[in-house]
């Protein structure tokens, strides 16, 4: 019979581990849940879902939040008749830190063919997700999201609790990708090379 004292123990292990899986970031290539509400199921334990063909994709809801530098509304409807890659990023993460030059790199490729990239910082100081987005030229804009307002707005059948996420949506706006791990610039170019001709 376990006694009292180590039950206690081992329950208070278990509440640290279950917290420190859901709130801490990993220091490997893989996404993580940060808590919240998390609807989404990846199929299989998959980390790159792919919604095809194009006619049974979904939609995210009306993505918008103010941007990290300047405070001015970015909303997804700026991006009309373009293809759009969404990052969830924050400062703090290890995955973040490895994929952000690769996303970079990819974007500087991909924007003269039709294609936007859009982080999302989350639950991150301000001033550090600026010298984390300048120390890395990013070019690309993000919306400041500390709170996670802005994310609840992909709606429950995407991702809102994994971080790194990106989901590539097409010209219509609807997820033609999901990606919950770390990306690296040869994971993301055949899907774009993809998405961009499609009509």
């Amino acid at each position: 019979m376990t006694s009292p004292r180590r039950s206690g123990a081992v329950i208070a292990g278990l509440v640290v581990l279950t917290t420190a899986l859901l709130t801490g970031c990993s220091t490997g290539e893989n996404a993580v849940a940060q808590g919240g509400t998390f609807d989404f199921v990846s199929p299989g334990g998959k980390t790159a879902i792919f919604y095809d063909p194009p006619s049974t994709r979904g939609t995210i809801g009306d993505l918008r939040g103010p941007d990290l530098f300047t405070d001015e509304q970015i909303q997804l409807s700026d991006f009309t008749s373009r293809v759009v890659v969404i990052n969830v990023w924050g400062s703090w993460c290890a995955p973040c830190r490895t994929e952000t030059p690769e996303l970079e790199t990819v974007y500087a490729e991909y924007r003269d063919r039709g294609v936007q990239f859009l982080g999302i910082d989350v639950r991150d100081n301000r001033d550090t997700a600026r010298d984390f987005v300048t120390d890395r030229n990013v070019g690309y804009p993000s919306i400041y999201d500390p709170s996670l307002r802005s994310l609840i707005t992909l709606g429950r059948n995407y991702p809102t609790s994994v971080v790194p996420t990106t989901m590539v949506l097409d010209r219509q706006h609807r997820v033609a990708a999901v990606y919950l791990m770390a990306l690296l610039a040869e994971d993301l170019r055949p899907l774009l090379d993809r998405v961009t001709t499609e009509r």
